[in-house]
């Protein structure tokens, strides 16, 4: 029987991998959910219902070179957090730089410690 991708099927599957050192690709994550050949649509729900499961406060972690997972201990959940935050730093950076604004007037002032 194959799973629909949703908060559920995803928590359940990403439950197989704990630790940065059991991380899984969005495509095999999709695999492992649908038991289908994955589409470019099914990543991009698959990532969508990873940021809804993070907003959450599920410690999902992620990145290119290692593929998604949960936090086995707070490095890595921080690893995570910082990834994030440099990513969203450099889309913040284009903005003020487009706006001709600096960063706290597009943002504000960032104070998050990771």
């Amino acid at each position: 029987m194959k799973n629909e991708i949703n908060r559920h099927t995803v928590l359940a599957a990403l439950s197989n991998h704990i630790s940065v050192s059991n991380g899984v690709s969005a495509v095999d994550l999709v695999v492992e959910i649908t038991w289908r050949s994955p589409r470019s649509a099914h990543c991009r729900k698959l990532r969508a219902e990873i940021e809804a499961l993070r907003r959450e406060g599920h410690h999902i972690c992620g990145r290119p070179s290692s593929g998604y997972f949960i936090a086995s201990n707070e490095d890595e959940l921080n690893e995570t957090c910082r990834f994030l935050v440099d990513r969203a730093m450099t889309t913040l950076t284009q903005v003020s730089k487009m706006k001709k604004a600096s960063l706290p007037d597009i943002h504000g002032q960032l104070g998050l410690k990771i």
